[in-house]
């Protein structure tokens, strides 16, 4: 079976594994290509496309990718990601108190596998708005429940960090 006759999904990810193996331009372009296979506009081809752009610093012309898939309906693990991946960029870009309110919002949107990554980038956009100790909070709280132990101790103690208790 030759490359091009794997599915969409099986493809990307190939090229995806393989980003080290590429310099920056041609990566996008290989990414670009693929992309193409899509229907013009499709959420999954823009985000792809952030994600190429992202990763190789290019974060402003990420962002704008980003908030397309999103408005053109991103959905499932990818529209997740992309929330938390523009969030990055925007206070990579200077922009943290929206990364903070994206982040927010996305903590209180539901509940899945990327929980601990949003709240990690939340914590860094605190970071650079000028509340460390809440992300401090935040931080160690999601750390809590990765611990062999303590994990009610640490998580009690994340809470009274982030409502100055303590």
């Amino acid at each position: 079976m030759t490359t091009t006759e794997q599915p969409w999904e099986q493809r990307i990810a190939a090229l995806w594994a393989a980003i080290d193996d590429y310099d920056p331009a041609d990566f996008r372009a290989r990414i670009q290509a693929l992309t193409a296979e899509l229907p013009p506009g499709d959420a999954i081809a823009l985000f792809e496309r952030a994600c190429a752009h992202d990763s190789t610093g290019q974060g402003d012309l990420a962002e704008p990718l980003y908030r397309e898939a999103l408005a053109v309906g991103l959905t499932g693990q990818r529209r997740r990601r992309a929330v938390i991946q523009l969030s990055s960029t925007l206070r990579n870009l200077g922009q943290a108190k929206e990364s903070v309110a994206l982040l927010s919002a996305e903590r209180d949107a539901g509940s899945d596998a990327l929980d601990d990554a949003v709240t990690a980038f939340l914590a860094l956009a605190l970071i650079d708005t000028g509340r460390e100790r809440e992300a401090a909070g935040l931080a160690l709280g999601a750390l809590s429940r990765h611990l062999p132990r303590y994990n009610r101790s640490l998580a009690n103690y994340a809470r009274t960090v982030v409502d100055g208790s303590r």
